[in-house]
């Protein structure tokens, strides 16, 4: 029995297609996904992508600054410290809020990927493409969305 290390290219499991754009799921009455809108609708994710990562980076080597110089130390009165350690916990807070953005952005990309892109994930059914395109990031439908902010 062949192992993978001693795969041939040739017997290698084929890597997963993509979905194609008219299998992912609409509402009634909207027109299906077309190849173009998919295309843009994933490369706005993927920039959104990098440009999180920057700025997650960014956001790291301010925090590593800040917790570097913020200490109590001489020549900084309490002020000082307080200003220090106010900035430290905003970029803090834009950092996690990069990640979670990332995070949303990344699965988006992966359910294209595996086809559920457009499913909603609390009741199963189309999200809507509006919707979509307007926020890429949706998981839920309008009416699950209001539900869950109600509570």
């Amino acid at each position: 029995m062949k192992t993978n290390e001693n795969r041939t290219p040739a017997t290698a499991p084929a890597k997963t297609p993509v979905h194609k754009a008219d299998t992912l799921a609409v509402k009634d009455g909207e027109t299906p996904w077309t190849a173009a809108e998919l295309a843009e609708l994933r490369a706005e994710l993927e920039a959104d992508v990098l440009h999180l990562r920057d700025e997650i980076k960014s956001a790291e080597k301010e925090i590593v600054g800040l917790l570097r110089d913020g200490g109590d130390g001489a020549g900084n009165d309490q002020a000082d410290v307080g200003s220090t350690t106010l900035e430290r916990d905003h970029e803090m807070s834009l950092a996690n809020n990069a990640r979670d953005m990332l995070d949303q952005d990344e699965r988006a990309l992966s359910r294209i990927e595996d086809g559920t892109y457009g499913v909603c994930e609390s009741c199963g059914k189309a999200i809507g493409k509006g919707r979509l395109q307007a926020f890429p990031r949706a998981t839920l439908c309008v009416s699950c969305k209001e539900r869950e902010e109600r509570r």
